[in-house]
């Protein structure tokens, strides 16, 4: 089966920002950021050899689930100075290498990735998404695996569906019916008060559903009940906020989207503006770099040998 990688670009670009310490260019540019998001893309394309591969990003304006609950996301900490500039460049790298990404205004990137995903299994590829963000779990199926970074940019942990139920003690399914009773912190909104992990997982496993979890409050203590029927309402929002859409308007062009395609050429024309002499090594002794495209350019080869 072919594979596809799909890179969460913002998830790996803030790990990488916060895992290496600071690098810049002669003139003075931070580059850590990009140098770390591309090391993992490397090291993705050798070590898991797809045919094809996608990058997502989150766009500035605001999404659906901000039209749903107006404090959705309200409390993350603004972005660092630091940070901003180099996803811009990052953005001109990958059209450099024509590596093909995607945002879209409304929607989130984990929206991107699911419906690409869902596109993706329809087309019988097996997808590998790359994120560190847990609710990416969710899509996890016989198709669909989720690669997520453990430790800095280089340790991963592989989840498919007997890795979710053993870390989780959840179905990948589950797992938008676990976040409707704990909530999420982190994206600022509340599940069902006084309810957490534990108690919320134990609860899911019984009735396997939300829906049916709440067919069955009569049965539940009364101090169990009572918070979830307090809570019903929140506890609905939610679940529909944890759900990942899987129908952004988006379709995939695999064609555009193979590896075969990346630009070699502009690649490392960009590598050796920003400095990244080990990342230079790397794509030209890679065995996944063989099936990069060569465009033919009219510089000399001496200009071309002048890469090295």
């Amino acid at each position: 089966m072919q594979k596809l990688v799909i890179i969460d670009g913002n998830a790996i670009v803030h790990r990488a920002f916060h895992a290496l310490p600071s690098m810049n260019t002669q003139d003075g540019q931070l580059t850590n950021a990009v140098y770390g998001f591309f090391a993992m893309l490397l090291k993705l394309l050798n070590d898991l050899k797809p045919q094809y591969l996608i990058v997502c990003f989150d766009r500035p304006k605001p999404t659906f689930r901000k039209q749903m609950y107006v404090g959705y996301q309200a409390k993350r900490p603004k972005m660092s100075d630091d940070l901003a500039p180099q996803i811009d460049l990052l953005h001109k790298v990958l059209e450099r290498a024509k590596i093909e990404h995607f945002e879209i205004d409304g929607y989130e990137a984990d929206d991107i990735i699911g419906t690409i995903a869902t596109q993706s299994a329809a087309k019988n590829l097996q997808t590998i998404i790359v994120s560190g963000d847990r609710d990416m779990l969710q899509l996890v199926n016989h198709k669909v695996l989720v690669l997520a970074p453990i430790s800095g940019i280089t340790k991963m942990a592989l989840f498919d569906d007997e890795k979710v139920k053993e870390k989780y003690g959840l179905k990948a399914s589950q797992f938008i019916d676990y976040k409707a009773l704990v909530g999420d912190s982190s994206d600022n909104y509340p599940g069902v008060s006084g309810i957490g992990p534990k108690t919320a997982a134990e609860l899911i496993n019984k009735y396997q559903t939300f829906e049916n979890l709440y067919a069955h409050i009569s049965e539940l203590p009364q101090n169990l009940s009572s918070k979830l029927a307090t809570d019903a309402e929140q506890a609905a929002l939610a679940k529909k906020l944890a759900t990942i859409a899987l129908d952004a308007p988006i379709k995939i062009n695999l064609e555009k989207a193979k590896v075969g395609k990346i630009d070699k050429l502009g690649l490392l024309e960009a590598f050796k503006e920003l400095g990244f002499k080990t990342l230079i090594g790397r794509v030209l002794n890679s065995d996944s770099s063989k099936n990069m495209n060569k465009p033919k350019e009219k510089k000399s080869n001496d200009e071309q040998l002048g890469l090295l």
